[in-house]
Parts: structure tokens; C-alpha cells; sequence
């Protein structure tokens, strides 16, 4: 009997998350010169790595 667990902690962890991921990714790519660091690059890598989690894992 595994518990589903409540949803909106699955968004926040999600949420959170993507957003680390996004300031690696594009902390990343400004050390190698191919993006500037921007906390709205940042902003907008999250949310889609967030939605494309979304989307494969909740839906």
C-alpha cells in the first residue's frame, strides 16, 4: 500500500529542483562563453525542465 503523496509538495520539490539545475546549466555554459548568466535564463531553463517533468513524470 504505497501512498501517492500530495501534489503540492511533487510541484514544489519539482519546482525547486529545476531551478538548480537551471542556475547549473547556465552557470555552466557562461564559464564555456556560450551563454551570459542571467537570472531570467535561469528563470526560464527551470520552467521548462519543470513543465517537461511535468509532462513525463506526473501526466
Amino acid at each position: 500500500m504505497a501512498s501517492q503523496g500530495d501534489i503540492r509538495v511533487l510541484l514544489v520539490m519539482d519546482l525547486v529542483l529545476s531551478a538548480v539545475f537551471g542556475a547549473v546549466v547556465v552557470r555552466g555554459l557562461s564559464v564555456l562563453d556560450v551563454l551570459a548568466f542571467a537570472w531570467r535564463t535561469v528563470a526560464l531553463v527551470a520552467l521548462a525542465v519543470a513543465a517537461l517533468t511535468y509532462l513525463v513524470v506526473l501526466r
